[in-house]
């Protein structure tokens, strides 16, 4: 398997922790978000993501985008372990999570988004500004819905003891909201599950820092 991933690309840092999850072997191909005017604009990798977004899984023949495409591609190559909770609330739960990360808060803050406020619209929008509110709303709504599963059935990751698709996600897109100085204090149960995470092996080898691409 290659991954093709840019070290602070969120949706490329949910993938790689899948994948250690899994404990399956890849390979990075890194893909720069800025040089050379992005490398994600280039020809050939524009031949392998119309797109022209990281992350793509390279895998049989088969070139994947889109982080939970790719994570379901990865359960159905090895399920176990699974990334889904057996229990069918918490897996339904879990889901409804992991895309109101995916579809309503990182979109809202991922690079071709900020560039466009930056450069191509005229009215003035302070940016700072934009991302605070959208990862604030969304990760309000994160915390009452995270809170009341801890209440009910504990827990040291999203949904029980097991590391799921929703702390793939949720683990970089508050590495992004710290970036963005984001009062972490105000989501006690997301930064929990946050701060257990950063202590386990496959979340730490999945960080930015340690990422081939990292600048040194």
């Amino acid at each position: 398997m290659i991954l093709y991933s840019y070290f602070r690309s969120s949706a490329a840092y949910r993938v790689r922790i899948a994948l250690n999850i899994k404990d399956i072997n890849y390979s990075i191909k890194p893909i720069h978000l800025l040089k050379s005017g992005g490398e994600q604009h280039h020809p050939e990798f524009h031949q392998i993501n119309p797109q022209n977004l990281v992350p793509v899984l390279t895998h049989n023949n088969r070139n994947i985008s889109q982080s939970l495409a790719i994570m379901e591609y990865l359960e159905t190559c090895q399920p176990t372990p699974s990334l889904l909770p057996e229990n069918t609330n918490n897996n339904i739960a879990c889901q409804e999570f992991s895309l109101i990360i995916c579809c309503d808060i990182h979109p809202l803050n991922n690079l071709r988004v900020l560039n466009y406020l930056k450069h191509d619209t005229e009215s003035e929008i302070d940016v700072t500004q934009w991302v605070q509110h959208w990862i604030n709303e969304g990760f309000s709504a994160l915390e009452t819905k995270i809170s009341s599963v801890k209440d009910n059935s504990g827990g040291k990751y999203c949904y029980g003891d097991t590391a799921t698709i929703a702390d793939c996600c949720l683990i970089p897109q508050i590495y992004n909201a710290l970036r963005y100085d984001i009062d972490m204090s105000m989501y006690p149960t997301l930064n929990r599950v946050y701060q257990h995470c950063l202590a386990q092996p496959e979340f730490r080898q999945a960080a930015p820092e340690q990422q081939i691409d990292f600048p040194g």
